[in-house]
């Protein structure tokens, strides 16, 4: 099973009388349920975000259809699946999850969501449990107010709220944006390592294309509603097509360009963070 867009237009509407904004224009994409981690990039305006919506139904197509995971959405509302079961799928962190906090404890607030899509009290505490102790949200929190909290400990709640009833697919929008660069990589490997033993796909939203470059193991470019590259990550930042687009190179892929240029080491772009460049360089020398 998978994500599938085929023909898919969105248009929003202007101030002037029928006149809209194409916001995406034409897609056709096909996401797989498990094993990937994709990023979703481009400049601000480019479509990423309407894309995303589109995935767990949040908005519905102009024209086209989307496929998820067997629940088919079309422009027809009377037509469509059940929305609560779609999204009951497909998790949706959205950026600055920690606003939509309200609950009384931080436990309450873990075991809303779960309950909201039929879990009973018993089975969405044991969720909430579990998932707290996954995101290493100390026992000692469960009983305060999340709104006591450190804005990264709120972040981590409000994830945690999301990936408590264990949706097939988790959708991330700039889930790092606001965040000290400490609790940012703390936040990341959570996910990376949620993939990596559960193999979940993760769609990913992000301008911080170091994060892409480390995570993400298929990158899809979007520039005006449309899919201007969709593939692998060493082979996007090996082409023109992330300076056309008006992506920042990734800060190991300019070390690694110094390196090979200025100094004549041949180190490929297959590596993908500081710390992994450190031991190549170090190997190289032993």
């Amino acid at each position: 099973m998978e994500i599938s867009f085929k023909e898919v237009s969105h248009l929003y509407p202007t101030q002037k009388r029928k006149i809209f904004t194409v916001a995406l224009d034409h897609i056709n994409l096909n996401i797989n349920k498990t094993d990937e981690f994709v990023a979703l990039v481009g400049k601000t305006g480019s479509g990423k975000s309407t894309l995303m919506e589109h995935m767990n139904a949040l908005l519905l197509p102009s024209s086209g259809s989307v496929d998820i995971l067997g629940s088919v959405i079309t422009p027809k509302k009377n037509k469509n699946p059940k929305l609560k079961e779609v999204r009951k799928k497909v998790g949706f962190v959205f950026q600055f999850p920690e606003y939509q906090l309200f609950e009384e404890t931080v436990l309450k607030d873990i075991m809303f969501a779960g309950k909201n899509f039929g879990l009973s009290d018993d089975e969405a505490k044991k969720q909430a449990l579990e998932t707290a102790r996954i995101l290493k949200i100390d026992e000692t929190l469960l009983k305060k107010s999340p709104f006591n909290l450190s804005g990264g400990q709120m972040r981590k709640v409000a994830i945690a709220g999301i990936l408590a009833y264990n949706p097939d697919i988790i959708l991330l929008d700039e889930p790092t944006r606001g965040l000290d660069p400490k609790t940012a990589d703390e936040i990341m490997e959570l996910f990376y390592e949620l993939h990596r033993t559960t193999h979940k796909t993760i769609i990913l939203i992000s301008h911080d294309m170091d994060l892409v470059y480390k995570y993400a193991n298929r990158v899809i470019v979007l520039n005006q509603g449309k899919i201007v590259f969709d593939g692998n990550k060493v082979n996007l930042f090996s082409s023109s097509v992330y300076e056309e687009n008006h992506l920042a190179k990734p800060e190991v892929l300019q070390m690694i360009d110094y390196l090979n240029q200025t100094l004549g080491y041949s180190i490929s772009y297959s590596v993908f963070d500081e710390e992994e460049l450190l031991r190549r360089v170090v190997e190289m020398h032993e």
